[in-house]
């Protein structure tokens, strides 16, 4: 049917609607978010494509669809599968009728995530297969195997593709769509579909029987292969593996290789791979899963290999491989001299530091900054959360002092409350993230009258995973018109002890909002409503400078931070392309000098 370039999460998409998969649930987070939104561009009948509130939640819709025999696929990045580790766990035990996928998209790096953790290691740990892409092409194949897997097993399994092969591009064959499958619906079974402690037990020697038979079947997997001769290997999985392809293109050594692209471990395979060999180097990205399995069969079958990688110090053991320091390893494992590096004829400029930052015009920067004049003088404390309004750590305006975990900051401002009652607690959580996991920290917080001030920062998107909807917007990811979810409504249900709405981008307004509320006693919110820029830019006139006026004291800059703003000539100046005229800048300046900002 062609070839098209396409997006690894493109692909991972296309090949899971090559695979006849009829549900597609998930939660934005990078670098996962594109392939459900490519299926949600879809119309195909009978396909239904939603954003859950959150990781658990979509996992849970995807069991409900899939023991009712439904081709389901799971989207989160590796965080979100912490979330939805406690249906996953028990519905490894329970099983599932049709095929079920679960896409963790690891990050390693990290990139744009707190933690550098490896999803192969969970599937270990439980008990689940785990399919690992090396590349687009793989993953667009790959996928349509994990469900056949899912079906054969009658569980769930994971897909890893890790950054590089989400975000890189490549030309990938368009193959015909499998044939058309039969969804039987929900059968009534107690003795299957009701997890109770003797029915776990049962099935967990019936997981652990599995894992052994499917390690034998994986060494047979087209996608893990044996290849090349010599006394020496390389062993490598995921991107890895195509860093070690181009490192040896001008390595002349004699190696045999072995590609792994599953858990359990090709037992069998790596045995043969093993047999006859001095060394081994892996090449893996985050844990040492190939490493420590390649170890463990040398002691079982009394093997003589020595195996080098991250546990022996031969590989990093955090962050992202790059095919330059995978050569240099390869070629120092191999005996090889380092590969002579072509002097450029100019030495390049050294590229600017730009460290992240608040876009021009965020209302987030608004609302830290009346939080932050409010409270000044107050001892206080400002715990974060997970969204761009961690940024808020930043200098110049230092209002994040904690950030843990979707949802945390809430709960990690009642506990230092607990320790400290002199201290304003304030917590921020963004409106997807309210929604995510904000709700039960302060129902937690109403119950157990702990005393903080919290402030929800509704910029009417999810902005950090690229401006998907969210249930506070009134539309689904597929552009329909929804049923609103009102986050005051919500507050009020819960119980909160004062609410009061404010317009994120009026200074005055917020932060007297702030003041009453540092006032009183119990469980305060403080809802600033202002649209992210990206999504919805406000037609106003950009701010300007008055150079008459402007006596160079830089406090817009120095106290602000906003990106439009700079320093030329002892003077402030504005940038007429990024500023978006919220007028912030106005407020701060002493000398008047700012002009503009008024609505067009």
């Amino acid at each position: 049917m062609g070839k098209r370039l396409l997006m690894g999460n493109e692909a991972i998409a296309l090949g899971a609607m090559r695979a006849r998969v009829t549900v597609v649930v998930g939660y934005p987070g990078t670098p996962s978010s594109e392939a459900l939104e490519t299926i949600a561009k879809e119309k195909r009948d009978g396909l239904y494509v939603e954003w859950s509130v959150n990781e658990k939640s979509a996992l849970e819709v995807g069991a409900g669809a899939a023991i009712s025999g439904a081709r389901v696929l799971v989207t989160m990045k590796q965080v979100g599968l912490n979330m939805a580790s406690d249906p996953l766990m028990s519905l490894n035990y329970v099983g599932v009728k049709g095929g079920m996928v679960v896409m963790a998209a690891d990050d390693p790096g990290p990139i744009s995530s707190q933690t550098e953790q490896d999803t192969r290691s969970f599937g270990r740990f439980a008990k689940l297969a785990v399919f690992d892409p090396s590349t687009p092409e793989e993953a667009y194949t790959m996928i349509a195997d994990a469900f056949a897997y899912s079906e054969k097993l009658g569980r769930p399994v994971l897909f890893r593709p890790t950054t590089r092969v989400c975000h890189s591009y490549a030309s990938v064959t368009i193959l015909d769509p499998l044939p058309p499958r039969t969804q039987t619906g929900f059968e009534k079974d107690a003795g299957r579909w009701v997890i109770f402690p003797r029915l776990a037990y049962a099935n967990h020697l019936k997981i652990e029987k599995a894992l052994t038979e499917l390690a034998d079947d994986f060494s047979y997997y087209p996608a893990n292969r044996l290849s090349g001769s010599g006394r020496k290997g390389i062993a490598a999985g995921g991107v890895s593996w195509c860093y070690v392809g181009e490192a040896l293109k001008d390595v002349s050594s004699a190696r045999r290789l072995l590609k792994v692209a599953t858990v359990p471990f090709p037992a069998r395979l790596g045995v043969e791979f093993l047999r006859g060999l001095d060394e081994v180097l892996v090449v893996e990205e985050l844990d040492p899963v190939i490493e420590r399995e390649l170890t463990y069969l040398c002691g079982l079958h009394g093997l003589d290999v020595k195996v080098r990688g991250k546990q022996s110090g031969d590989m990093p053991n955090a962050g992202e491989n790059t095919l330059a320091g995978v050569a240099r390893a390869i070629r120092s494992f191999l005996g090889e001299a380092a590969a002579e590096v072509e002097t450029p004829r100019a030495t390049p400029p050294a590229l600017p530091v730009r460290p992240p930052v608040l876009c021009a015009g965020c209302p987030h920067r608004a609302s830290f900054f009346a939080v932050k004049e409010a409270a000044k003088g107050r001892k206080s404390v400002f715990c974060g959360d997970i969204g761009c309004y961690t940024l808020g750590n930043a200098l110049p305006l230092d209002m994040v002092d904690t950030c843990l975990c979707m949802g945390a900051g809430i709960t990690m401002a009642q506990g230092i409350w607990r320790v400290e009652q002199d201290r304003a607690s304030f917590a921020f959580i963004g409106d997807s993230t309210f929604f995510h996991t904000g709700i039960p920290g302060i129902i937690n917080a109403v119950y157990n009258k702990a005393d903080v001030i919290i402030a929800v920062l509704d910029n009417s998107t999810t902005a950090m995973t690229g401006g998907q909807p969210h249930p506070g917007v009134g539309r689904s990811v597929t552009g329909e018109t929804t049923r609103r979810v009102d986050i005051a409504g919500i507050l009020s249900a819960i119980g909160a002890d004062s609410l009061e709405r404010v317009n994120a981008f009026d200074f005055a307004a917020s932060k007297a909002a702030v003041e009453r509320a540092l006032d009183k006693k119990g469980v305060r919110v403080i809802l600033f409503e202002g649209d992210c820029i990206a999504l919805s830019r406000a037609l106003r006139a950009s701010c300007t400078v008055d150079e008459k006026k402007c006596v160079g004291c830089s406090l817009c800059l120095k106290k602000l931070g906003c990106p439009a703003i700079s320093m030329y000539e002892k003077r402030a100046r504005i940038d007429q392309v990024s500023c978006t005229g919220c007028g912030l800048c106005k407020v701060v300046c002493a000398a008047r000098a700012i002009e503009g900002g008024e609505s067009a």
